[in-house]
């Protein structure tokens, strides 16, 4: 038997009372059909978390979002405190991830946050007291 599987045994044992390999098998297959039940596609799920791990990014949606509207390229740089570069190379990384959009209007490019980014931000707002 596995360390992992041991590990389990006395998790069942301490909640029933007893154990057996049927009873581990059990709890495997039980978990496993938890997996098998999660979205087809998460990996946009997990590119829009992990894209919003970065401080540069993060500040740039939460920026967009409390905006409340589409913002000039021009308006975001001043307010982090990053290259021109690295403010175009985040908003890429927020668009490619769904998180806000692009709007070329000649030689401006404008920005806004999109309903995805908006209820990421939101559940974060509503779930962040239970957590400090």
């Amino acid at each position: 038997m596995t360390q992992r599987s041991e590990r389990l045994e006395r998790l069942i044992v301490q909640q029933e009372g007893e154990c057996c390999a049927e009873d581990i098998d059990e709890r495997v297959e039980t978990l496993e059909r938890h997996v098998s039940a999660f979205p087809a596609d998460t990996e946009a799920d997990r590119t829009a978390l992990n894209v919003l791990g970065n401080d540069t990014r993060y500040t740039i949606v939460r920026l967009l979002v409390t905006a409340g509207k589409e913002l000039c390229v021009c308006e975001v740089t001043p307010v982090v405190d990053v290259s021109d570069s690295a403010v175009s190379h985040a908003l890429s990384d927020l668009t490619e991830a769904g998180l806000v959009t692009r709007r070329k209007d000649g030689t401006w490019r404008y920005y806004e946050a999109t309903e995805r980014a908006t209820a990421l931000l939101d559940a974060l707002d509503r779930t962040r007291e239970g957590t400090q």
